[in-house]
């Protein structure tokens, strides 16, 4: 399974011959001014809130590829009334099959506006199983007990956590949900975008390892194998 990395909140995983795409936030974004937005694949576009530094791109990118949206009902209506051609509108405990595997919605204690100011629903985060690994996306998110329930669904290979503090659980609290959520292996995302987000990476990478578990943190368009 393969992890290219666009910023932000944004990265893509293949697996199983398709592109799920989370969050797209990228042309917006100074820091990924090196990516070509209109050229990115993308068989799934999952969507974990509606706030606009997830959402940016999506209308279009869904518009553009036909991907599948994935995301809670009220942010799938409203990438349908975007142009969206497919979308799947879930919410929290829901599971679903797809021909990648299995998406689980989980709890995210954050907010949800859309960018026009319409209701987005609940927050979430995806437990993801496939054949080749299983992942948790936290999405945006405080650290919530709810993180002890993952392993009840998933044996995780990997968890993708946001790691900036501020609008959300800084690298601390990140360290405590990859233990809670039972992850060996952290992407962290969702940091050093704006100042309030802005962190001493070396003391995020200390606090990880200090703990056991290994924190990857790739470049902008950077691939990694997972």
């Amino acid at each position: 399974m393969r992890l290219t990395y666009y910023g932000h909140a944004s990265f893509a995983v293949e697996t199983g011959g398709k592109v799920l795409l989370f969050d797209p936030f990228i042309s917006p974004n100074p820091a990924a001014k090196g990516i070509d937005v209109e050229t990115l694949p993308c068989d799934y576009l999952l969507l974990s809130h509606g706030h606009g530094d997830h959402v940016a791109d999506a209308p279009a990118i869904a518009q553009r590829t036909g991907a599948t949206v994935i995301a809670s009902a009220e942010v799938a209506g409203w990438m349908e009334g975007k142009g969206a051609a497919t979308a799947v509108g879930m919410n929290h405990g829901g599971k679903k099959a797809f021909d990648f595997g299995t998406v689980k919605c989980v709890n995210a204690v954050h907010s949800s506006g859309l960018p026009d100011g319409s209701y987005g629903g609940n927050p979430m985060g995806f437990v993801i199983t496939t054949p080749e690994r299983s992942f948790y996306y936290s999405g945006d998110t405080a650290l919530t007990l709810d993180m002890q329930l993952i392993p009840r669904w998933a044996k995780l290979d990997l968890a993708i956590l946001c790691i900036g503090d501020h609008f959300t659980m800084g690298f601390d609290d990140a360290v405590e949900a990859a233990h809670m959520a039972g992850a060996p292996r952290v992407v962290g995302v969702h940091y050093d975008t704006f100042p309030p987000i802005q962190i001493d990476t070396v003391a995020a990478r200390k606090a990880f390892s200090d703990a056991g578990i290994e924190l990857l943190l790739p470049a902008i368009g950077e691939s990694i194998d997972v």
